[in-house]
């Protein structure tokens, strides 16, 4: 037997108890070497090369997990797609028996880069369902922050789940109302978006805006398990959908297709879609701590988003909207860059153009409309560039992009061009934003 035979490495494995299944690992990983199936988000042993870049952006903990293993026993990936829990560590004497000879600097690397400070930061979108992709990763040289502003409020974490002392809280359904039109061409009949509304009633559950909540669908899936959590972005500031009110609101698309257009019907927000005023939902949560609001006095917030990724920025713009009407809250600028297909399909249109323009400057991006040309979130910065320009060298600027994974490249090639028209160079820029905790990208 060869030495590589007898080795013992620090196998990376993902807890599927507390996986919400929201894909930031997969995406993340330069190599590779996280995939899953309709259940379970997985790491090859073979590919992983222990660089640790998918732990921060993980909102539960749930990829932060290792097992010393035998390299000739290393969990494969049919064994750990079909988990509901991590298997237990191998006593010593087994570690001993089979990996005898381990080598030891393999072992105190790994151990090394567990246990340093970038190791222990946490971070913090909607469902990935099995509508989710192997979206392959174009790693840019910037990438998002895993810190939160330096004014952002503390966040509460993990209050409800598996492993928390609550296993879920109840919430009701107080409201369920469609924010997009119905297609008036035909190009999306099937683009039905809603803003659910959920009360905890008299139990604890505080939030911030940039969380995000995880959702059980009721009932079981084809293996008759029940429904592993669907990760949903709270699109309500900190006091509640309604001020004062023990309430959170989510904006759910109902998943009808895949990313290549197969027909598929989401679980969790085909239920959630269909719930009715008075229905209850077990919730766990809530997640994040990175992905939040700067609170600072002329802090200005830059929001880039697609789709359901408004749900933060709406929870944020609220937020400002409200200290502006009822606290003497000295405001910095406010800019959203909102993209979607159609103006049907685009949550929230017919608020958006009630909110005063001193108040924030709103910037549409359109793809499909008839009988125009395509515009991208990326182009509408483009645009702006004089002024995103200016807001890039202000340190009190915080930029937050939400959407479909396929936007980030776009978004982050706009600032680059934005800041190399400036005379600045972005690789720095893009790097003090992102160590200064204030470039946060959460796409899906």
């Amino acid at each position: 037997m060869g030495t590589s035979d007898i080795t013992v490495i620090k196998q990376h494995l993902i807890d599927p108890e507390i996986c919400i299944r929201c894909n930031t690992c997969e995406a993340t990983c330069p190599v590779g070497a996280i995939t899953h199936d309709s259940r379970n988000y997985v790491v090859d042993a073979s590919k992983c090369n222990l660089c640790m870049d998918c732990v921060p952006p993980c909102p539960t903990g749930s990829i932060d997990n290792w097992r010393d293993m035998p390299k000739v026993r290393a969990y494969t990936l049919d064994e750990q797609l079909v988990w509901d829990e991590l298997p237990a560590s191998l006593p010593p004497e087994e570690l001993n028996s089979e990996g005898g000879g381990a080598a030891p600097t393999l072992v105190a690397q790994a151990s090394q880069i567990l246990t340093s400070p970038e190791a222990q930061l946490s971070g913090s979108n909607n469902e990935q369902e099995n509508a989710s992709t192997n979206i392959q990763k174009t790693v840019p040289s910037v990438g998002s922050s895993t810190l939160p502003p330096w004014s952002a409020a503390h966040p509460f974490v993990n209050i409800y789940g598996p492993k928390a002392t609550h296993k879920t809280i109840t919430a009701t359904v107080t409201g369920n109302v469609r924010v997009t039109e119905l297609s008036k061409g035909g190009i999306s009949s099937d683009y039905d978006t809603h803003h659910i509304v959920l009360d905890f009633g008299n139990m604890p559950f505080p939030v911030l805006e940039g969380q995000s909540v995880g959702v059980i669908a009721a009932g079981k899936d084809i293996n008759g398990k029940a429904h592993y959590a669907r990760q949903y972005s709270i699109a309500s500031p900190r006091n509640g959908e309604r001020p004062g009110y023990n309430n959170i609101s989510l904006t759910v698309k109902r998943v009808l297709e895949d990313h290549d257009g197969r027909p598929v019907r989401g679980v969790a927000s085909n239920y959630l879609c269909d719930s009715k005023v008075g229905d209850t939902v077990q919730i766990i949560g809530p997640f994040g701590a990175s992905f939040l609001m700067a609170n600072h006095p002329r802090s200005n917030l830059v929001m880039i988003c697609t789709g359901t990724g408004s749900a933060p920025m709406r929870a944020m713009t609220e937020w400002r909207r409200r200290q502006r009407a009822t606290e003497k809250f000295e405001s910095g600028k406010l800019m959203l860059f909102f993209g979607a297909r159609t103006k049907e399909e685009l949550p929230y249109f017919g608020p958006l153009q009630s909110l005063p323009k001193d108040f924030i400057g709103i910037n549409l991006a359109f793809s499909r409309t008839p009988n125009q040309e395509k515009k991208y979130v990326q182009d509408a910065m483009r645009e702006r560039a004089t002024d995103l320009a200016v807001l890039m060298q202000d340190p009190n600027t915080y930029f937050y992009v939400c959407g479909l994974r396929a936007m980030e490249e776009g978004v982050l090639k706009a600032l680059s061009a934005i800041a190399a028209e400036a005379g600045l160079s972005w690789d720095n820029l893009g790097a003090t934003l992102q160590s200064q905790g204030r470039l946060h990208l959460e796409t899906y």
